[in-house]
């Protein structure tokens, strides 16, 4: 199949913009819970109208400020409350907010703050100030920085109490569909990032396409209201979908600015939520840790079996819902209920007890770990998108959810397969070009299509599958072209690797560089009653060696002779954005990391 279409669930919003929300159910519920907010260690419930007041007291202090209709204000934080309050506020008077990672260097900065002609920003902590700070002689047009951490909200709060209240809602009422809602700046894994320019009417269409089409997620259960627990950067569109989605939709929403297991566990006991929304590395964490603990207390055999159950499970009710299966077998079932309690009860009661569901997107999750939580009683959403499509193109449907497969064109949408095999998308949820670079706009928007970059295949039912990037394809000195993402996919699930990268464009074969899981390792070693070892004796460890042999000759049964690794490397350092390796969004610098490790890299070819 070469392009598939799937008819849409709403309508494109005629007027209005993203910020009408929130005083529209000011309006008619004020006493319903819409945000939890984390003060001194306790979750304390939000109501509509309480955010109501503090998004209208915040665009007065922003007025008050001199901030205006269309000028651009960069934010610079981890996912935190005070994020949704400056989004919606500066919404409300027209205003753009230009995310910035809070992990950016001084020169991302000054790109992003530069090429967005940012009049203010806000950034969450003395560090960022300081590196903004470094940079401000080079940003004449940047008039204005303001620390959250400083009391930048309470500041702002007072300096509006002289503004009336109508001059906000003049400024909302000028708001269009069309009007640009944000300047989001992809991650860069070539050149300098470029600025996507997306619309209040893009933001509305995706998240009211999202919530309509996956009603299941967003509702929630008779018996409890829908809620759930923000872990995603907000700096990335992904996290910005979800928190537009949950505001527009009335689910209750929290934010948890750190990904370590260590304190987003705690947090998700606590807030309980429904569904959660994260990446592929969130739930392989969940399952790595989960394994872990039951190798600790000698329970190996019985997880792995709960494993293999869980999956046969999920694999015989995902054939029946496209008509190729009767659905698990009596014995199955039975064989399932055995571990509901010793199992996957304890894999939902780590994620808080009450998610059912989830989504996963940013990169390829395996099919076999899709399956597993769909059978521990958590069924995965994964779909694919781009900052240009203001996150989800594509993704699974409740009831007909395909493992190994990012679904079909959400609801309203177009996937195409080009000659080449790259996907071509269409859609209202389609950005409207790059800030100032028209030509980078033309090189991919042909048409009305948006042309991804990325390669895949169509199924006979409409799903798709990336199988690639049109620039990562390695082709050898014998010509033989290899896609690396599924091959990487498959090294990088053994419990003790992190990160692996292909190499051999030019070269006679393919390598890999990997790099090691540490939380992995040192379970590994306990396990095996050896003491800790520093990394330089990990990659000279032979033990160590063989499980990562292992893995790389799982990897390879994927592909034929001529397109497996041949050989690898393991590193004693990992890949990390602070080096330079990684993108804000966790993907693999491929250049920088060959340049990085070019002797590594040679070696490779001198055995």
């Amino acid at each position: 199949m070469r392009e598939y279409s799937v008819p849409p669930v709403v309508t494109a919003a005629p007027v209005g913009g993203l910020a009408d929300v929130v005083f529209r159910y000011a309006r008619e519920d004020p006493g319903r819970v819409v945000l939890g907010r984390k003060t001194a260690g306790a979750w304390q419930d939000v109501t509509s109208g309480q955010l109501c007041e503090q998004v209208l007291a915040l665009a007065k202090g922003l007025l008050a400020q001199g901030v205006r209709f269309g000028d651009r204000v960069g934010l610079m934080s981890r996912t935190r409350y005070e994020w949704t309050l400056f989004d919606f506020a500066l919404w409300a008077i027209g205003a753009q907010p230009v995310p910035v990672y809070p992990t950016s260097s001084a020169d991302q900065v000054y790109w992003i703050l530069y090429d967005s002609g940012c009049t203010a920003c806000v950034v969450e902590n003395e560090d960022q100030a300081m590196t903004v700070g470094s940079v401000i002689g080079r940003l004449p047009q940047l008039a204005r920085l303001w620390q959250l951490d400083a009391g930048a909200v309470e500041q702002l709060v007072a300096d509006g109490r002289s503004v009336a209240e109508d001059v906000v809602h003049r400024h909302r009422g000028a708001v269009t569909p069309d009007a640009v809602a944000t300047v989001i700046y992809t991650s860069g894994t070539t050149g300098r990032p470029k600025g996507c320019v997306l619309t209040h009417g893009n933001f509305m269409y995706e998240t009211d396409t999202m919530v309509a089409r996956w009603e299941s997620v967003f509702r929630a259960g008779a018996d409890e209201e829908p809620s759930t627990l923000l872990f995603l950067p907000l700096a990335h569109v992904f996290g910005r979908m979800v928190q537009v989605a949950a505001v527009r939709a009335r689910v209750k929403l929290g934010h948890q600015p750190v990904l370590a297991a260590a304190e987003l566990l705690p947090d998700l006991a606590a807030f309980r939520p429904t569904f959660v929304l994260g990446v592929p590395h969130v739930f392989e964490k969940v399952f790595a840790t989960a394994r872990r603990k039951a190798e600790a207390e000698r329970r190996t055999g019985v997880f792995d079996r709960a494993v293999e159950t869980a999956v046969r499970y999920a694999e015989a009710r995902e054939e029946r819902s496209f008509g190729t299966g009767p659905g698990p077998s009596a014995a199955l079932r039975m064989e399932h209920q055995v571990f509901e309690k010793l199992v996957y009860a304890k894999v939902r009661e780590a994620m808080g007890g009450r998610v059912r569901h989830a989504m996963s997107g940013g990169s390829a999750m395996a099919r076999r770990l899709g399956l597993f939580f769909d059978g521990a009683g958590i069924t995965v959403f994964e779909g694919y998108g781009l900052t240009e499509t203001c996150a989800a193109a594509t993704a699974n449907p409740p009831g007909a959810t395909k493992y190994g497969t990012v679904g079909p064109p959400i609801p309203g949408s177009t996937v195409h397969i080009a000659e080449d095999g790259e996907v071509w998308l269409r859609g209202a949820h389609v950005f409207a070009g790059y800030l100032n670079d028209p030509g980078a706009s033309g090189a991919v928007l042909r048409d009305g299509w948006l042309a991804t970059g990325d390669l895949g295949r169509l199924d006979e039912d409409g799903y798709l599958t990336i199988t690639g990037r049109k620039k990562e394809i390695l082709v050898t000195s014998n010509g033989k072209s290899v896609a690396p993402a599924a091959l990487e996919e498959r090294v990088r699930s053994h419990p003790l690797v992190s990160q692996c990268i292909l190499v051999g464009n030019d070269r006679p074969y393919v390598a890999a560089l990997v790099t090691l899981d540490l939380e992995g390792i040192a379970h590994w070693l306990k396990m095996r009653g050896r003491p800790q070892m520093s990394p330089a004796q990990l990659v000279r460890d032979p033990d160590l060696t063989a499980e990562v042999r292992r893995a790389v000759v799982a990897a390879n049964t994927l592909v034929s002779q001529a397109e497996a690794i041949r050989t690898f490397r393991v590193l004693p350092e990992q890949f990390t954005e602070e080096r330079g390796l990684l993108t804000p969004s966790l993907k693999l610098k491929r250049r920088a990391i060959e340049k990085t490790y070019a002797s590594e890299v040679a070696a490779l070819y001198q055995q």
